[in-house]
């Protein structure tokens, strides 16, 4: 009669070895280039014309800074300094002497050896806490929006029907119609066109208010435009891995690592301006605004612009042929055809151009105003450049050309909170968050060895695998931040990684217990406390997920390192721990063992 064959227990296959020690391999190689820092440094990007590195370096001398090195990268020259402290200094050193259509960003370049980097591995990407920099909290106000629409409303019934008065009444634009004939017309162009408004009819009165739905669409929307616009502002600016976010229904949140002096950021963050351009009223009318011209005129202007800032896809300062700043505006298509077909139809006859800033009275409220900065006759038909005048000095016209270059806001923004950290305080959190770490880990070590023996050194090498592949796996992830809340979710991250280790240790002795050999109860014990594990960790990771979902800033921070690291625990904890156990006590038939 033939047995059947027994299975062999606690025995790997070869490429379960294989796969093990090739992704040690690349977790450690991704964990490198952390351990040597990262240095300050300037990215200075130009088109066209070619800027000499030699040149840069007399520019850095002469303000007394000595860069490390100046390297060529294509289109981009990556100027090397050694403190950070001299990165915005250099950069205001640089900006005067480079072309006009130069970038000079403040960055970060990796101090790994150049080998790491070219295969694709890069240092940890620290957040604002353990860098330094600065952080905004902005609130974007929508009554200015909310009343642009309403106006629209007024606007189109002024036109459509003459015989009618329309008013603001709690929020609610009401509109009256004088002749009878006019009702039916009146209540069809609300149902047509405003559909989405909610309607009431009564009588001669048409009354139309936004509705909840339609709000929050245009909040949606504002908001979201509004992040766009930001990232063009900080792009303007020249920081890069600036992180901007919604916050809440109506908030955003800008973080920009590494920025010393929050002063010029500020400034163009938070301000709110736009240009339009329209043509001059004859009368004042409902069709009509009021304006005043630098030296406090009163200009009537057409309500409807030509078109608005949105259009505007590039602006640069320059002096006139008069000696006077100006600014040279180029549009896209779309922009461009508007322009195009107004001057077209209206040569010889005068256009405004319309600069508004939004600001804050003593009680919060917006308020908005408008400047005519210049009114100019059109001579020829215009495309897609031109320039406008009478924007004051060279500095308010370069001003006027970064907040148009970087985008006109939909709504007005305040910043509603700020905050600074510098950079030794952000080199002091990562000292005493890692000086953290490396105790709560050396402690877990000592523990761990002296309680388990044998079997505890091997928990002790998962534990350190665990850390090297947590490192590595942050590296890795695109748009992964470590932040100080983040180091806490590696001490976390500690305990949680030990934590499976004694659950499987205490399966064994369980079994061994039992009177089964040492071979068997290792078998046993990994197999029962699977399920154990499984489950603790599953339950932890959904609320890390929960964490990353609804939190922000720091509490995303905690939630990535946490997630990352119970998925680096159960992998160095169970199969790690498993493959050198098996290898060294696999075949073990003793039974008396002490474990």
């Amino acid at each position: 009669m033939k047995t059947p064959k027994r299975s062999t227990i606690n025995r790997y296959a070869k490429w379960k070895y294989i796969v093990l020690a090739f992704t040690l391999l690349v977790m450690l190689f991704s964990a490198l280039p952390s351990l040597y820092g990262e240095r300050a440094a300037l990215h200075i990007t130009h088109r066209g014309e070619q800027i000499n590195a030699t040149d840069i370096a007399l520019y850095l001398n002469k303000e007394g800074i000595t860069p490390s090195a100046i390297n060529q990268q294509g289109e981009r020259i990556v100027v090397l300094l050694n403190e950070q402290a001299e990165q915005a200094k250099a950069q205001s050193a640089l900006i005067p002497h480079l072309p006009e259509n130069s970038t000079v960003a403040l960055a970060m370049e990796a101090a790994a050896p150049q080998w790491l980097l070219d295969a694709g591995f890069s240092p940890i990407a620290l957040g604002l806490d353990l860098r330094g920099g600065v952080q905004f909290l902005l609130e974007v106000d929508m009554e200015p929006v909310y009343q642009a629409h309403r106006q629209s409303v007024m606007d189109a019934f002024g036109a459509e029907i003459r015989a009618s008065r329309s008013r603001l009444v709690n929020e609610a634009v009401e509109i009256t119609v004088y002749k009878d004939e006019d009702v039916n017309a009146a209540r069809n162009l609300a149902r047509q066109q405003f559909s989405q408004w909610d309607s009431q009819f009564s009588g001669n009165t048409v009354s139309l208010s936004l509705s909840e739905d339609e709000k929050s669409t245009l909040r949606q929307l504002t908001v979201q435009q509004n992040l766009q616009i930001m990232r063009g502002r900080i792009a303007e600016l020249g920081i890069t891995e600036a992180s901007v976010q919604r916050q809440g229904l109506n908030r955003i949140r800008i973080e920009l690592p590494g920025v010393q002096d929050p002063a010029a950021a500020k400034d163009v963050i938070g301000a709110t301006a736009s240009l339009s351009f329209h043509s001059l009223a004859e009368t004042r009318s409902r069709q009509s605004q009021s304006a005043v011209d630098n030296n406090g005129n009163p200009i009537e202007i057409n309500r409807q612009a030509i078109l608005g800032g949105e259009h505007i896809i590039d602006a640069r300062a320059n002096m006139g042929e008069m000696g006077a700043a100006e600014v040279n505006i180029s549009l896209d298509g779309s922009g461009g055809r508007k322009m195009s077909r107004f001057s077209r139809d209206n040569i010889g006859q005068p256009m405004a151009t319309l600069y508004s800033e939004y600001s804050r009275d003593a009680n919060g409220d917006s308020q908005q105003q408008n400047r005519v900065i210049s009114v100019a006759t059109i001579q020829s038909q215009l495309g897609s450049n031109f320039r406008i005048t009478g924007a004051g000095s060279m500095q308010s016209a370069q001003e006027l050309a970064l907040l148009l270059r970087a985008g006109s806001l939909t709504a007005p923004v305040t910043i509603i909170e700020e905050r600074t950290i510098g950079p030794s305080l952000g080199e002091e959190n990562v000292q005493n968050g890692f000086a953290a770490l490396a105790l709560g880990l050396g402690l877990t070590l000592a523990f761990i060895a002296l309680w388990y023996r044998r079997m505890g050194w091997v928990a002790n090498l998962a534990l350190l695998a665990n850390m090297v592949c947590l490192f590595g796996l942050i590296a890795l992830l695109p748009g992964a931040v470590l932040t100080l809340p983040g180091i806490a979710g590696m001490v976390l991250t500690v305990g949680m990684a030990v934590d499976t280790n004694v659950l499987i240790f205490e399966r064994i002795k369980d079994k061994m217990r039992e009177g089964r050999t040492f071979a068997q109860s290792i078998d046993s014990g990994f197999s029962s406390a699977f399920s154990s594990i499984f489950d603790a960790n599953i339950t932890t990771m959904i609320v890390a997920f929960a964490l990353y979902a609804i939190g922000n800033g720091p509490v995303k921070g905690f939630a990535i390192t946490l997630g990352l690291g119970l998925l680096t625990s159960m992998f160095t904890g169970i199969f790690l721990s498993r493959s050198i156990i098996n290898l060294i006590w696999g075949r073990d038939q003793r039974r008396e063992v002490k474990v």
